[in-house]
């Protein structure tokens, strides 16, 4: 496949880049900084794009099969999850690019049923420290929604930096209960699952480890 990562010199970005050459993907990165890009390979091209600039976006996601955003979240920041999304929404829908998928996070969604009371306790103080960045990624999750991509939205936990295990639970419609962290190589890995899964389209994904995770 053809694919375009946004936030691709962020540490699920590298992953989702990395796994998805390995899996014989041509890929586009888009960066900010293309010195920050640590991969090199026949089937990558790194476009250099302000995320704001719809024009830029559309050349890197035109002729593309799916688009993916890794990119981090700041309310503070301009809302910067938002605007580069519907910068992608408005490029893709000019280039005629339909799936999307892009990352959000656990808690910008409700507890999942069956939750464990470390959870539920755990919530309100992870919602109070990052109220920023979860109040871009529900402003952003709220334009995909709204677009007509063939769009999936992924909630993952607590991101680590622990190898790829190639495997990961799910739960459609929102948190996976009772898993509280998944790495960074396993969401990505998720993601790219995901690309042609008919049953993630137009659907909220929770993702989380497999096992026991610290």
């Amino acid at each position: 496949m053809r694919i375009t990562v946004f936030g691709a010199t962020g540490g699920t970005g590298k992953q989702l880049v990395r796994q998805a050459l390995d899996a014989g993907h041509s890929v586009r990165a888009v960066v900010r900084d293309p010195a920050r890009m640590p991969i090199d390979h026949p089937e990558l091209s790194v476009i250099e794009a302000e995320l704001a600039d719809t024009e830029a976006v559309r050349s890197a996601i035109d002729g593309q099969d799916a688009v993916l955003s890794a990119l981090a979240a700041s309310a503070k920041q301009g809302g910067i999850a938002t605007v580069a999304v519907r910068a992608m929404l408005r490029a893709m829908e000019a280039a005629d690019v339909r799936r999307l998928l892009v990352v959000s996070a656990a808690p910008v969604g409700p507890l999942p049923e069956g939750e464990s009371l470390v959870g539920r306790l755990a919530l309100p103080l992870v919602r109070a420290v990052f109220r920023d960045v979860y109040a871009d990624l529900r402003v952003m999750e709220e334009a995909v929604v709204g677009s007509d991509a063939e769009w999936t939205i992924v909630r993952p936990p607590r991101l680590l930096d622990k190898p790829l295990s190639g495997s990961y639970r799910r739960a459609m419609g929102g948190a996976v209960a009772g898993t509280h962290a998944i790495s960074r190589a396993d969401l990505a890995y998720a993601m790219l699952d995901m690309i042609n899964d008919p049953e993630s389209v137009r659907q909220v994904v929770g993702v989380a480890a497999a096992g026991e995770v610290s």
